[in-house]
């Protein structure tokens, strides 16, 4: 039963992860739903390294492009620019972008690590964001001018997606539904507010998932048991979920991108809403609990 669970929470993870529902509440009301529990933030963030692993290989040529752009423009001296690489070259820019956007979500993430472990997963909070949250990306999707394409990103604007990404450590927020909402409030297009919250998340997620693979696997049981030691699935469950993931979240990223040149976000502002109040409704009628 642990492999089939797994199974399906990794499916759950990989459908849900670049679609702005948010994957960690996701993961969270199935596992209740379910009666397997609440399979925990480690195990969460260990697998969306599956679906980060799906970003990079679907946009492995801008992200190669950007890294190698952004090394070779350290190379400069003497004022002197390195080959090939022009002042204000856009995928430099687009380096330091991801960068300096990163740093909220570490800071806060380092900084509240025990209670996005416990306090932020009540399903009472889930469910309270998905509604809030969804007004606000079908407000923004409405109201955005969507003309900025995303080569026109400025460093004010990708430090605020940045802040909007921080707020993604609350399960039900979703980190693409928070970035992607700010990005379109800035102006941007569609395809450009969702490529930019992709590609922002790359450094934060993989870093989440190997600090949490780590004190995983290096943690005291009988020290830590207060605090949660260890993934909650085995070794073996949890690398299935892991690569399940990242299959479902290939196809959910081309899916998406697809998507969003010609339609809006409407679908996933009504599903947000719908399964919110469902939640409040089983809570309240003591079918869940929120833990």
């Amino acid at each position: 039963m642990d492999f089939l669970e797994a199974l399906i929470l990794g499916l759950v993870q990989g459908l849900t992860e670049f679609l702005p529902i948010s994957s960690s509440a996701h993961l969270r009301i199935v596992g209740e739903l379910a009666g397997w529990g609440d399979p925990g933030a480690t195990f969460t963030a260990i697998t969306q390294l599956g679906t980060e692993l799906a970003v990079v290989i679907f946009f492995r040529r801008q992200i190669g492009r950007i890294i190698s752009r952004w090394f070779q423009s350290l190379g400069s001296r003497g004022g002197r620019r390195s080959a090939g690489v022009q002042k204000g070259d856009p995928d430099v820019r687009m380096g330091w972008l991801i960068i300096l956007g990163t740093i909220p979500i570490v800071v806060v993430g380092f900084l509240l690590q025990d209670t996005i472990r416990t306090a932020f997963r009540s399903l009472w909070i889930v469910a309270t964001v998905l509604i809030v949250f969804g007004i606000l990306l079908g407000l923004a999707d409405r109201l955005g001018r969507r003309t900025k394409p995303l080569e026109a990103i400025s460093y004010r604007d990708g430090i605020l997606i940045g802040l909007a990404q921080m707020l993604a450590l609350v399960p039900g927020v979703s980190r693409s539904g928070a970035s992607t909402s700010a990005g379109l409030a800035l102006g941007y297009e569609r395809p450009a507010a969702a490529q930019f919250s992709f590609l922002l998340a790359v450094p934060a997620v993989f870093g989440a998932g190997l600090y949490e693979t780590y004190t995983a696997f290096t943690c005291d049981p009988v020290a830590d048991a207060a605090e949660g030691c260890g993934i909650g699935y085995g070794l073996p469950e949890t690398v299935l979920a892991t690569v399940v993931a990242f299959g479902v979240g290939l196809a959910a990223i081309a899916f998406l991108m697809n998507y969003i040149k010609t339609r809006s976000f409407t679908p996933f502002v009504i599903y947000r809403l719908l399964l919110g109040g469902a939640i409040f409704a089983l809570l309240g009628t003591g079918i869940l609990s929120a833990g």
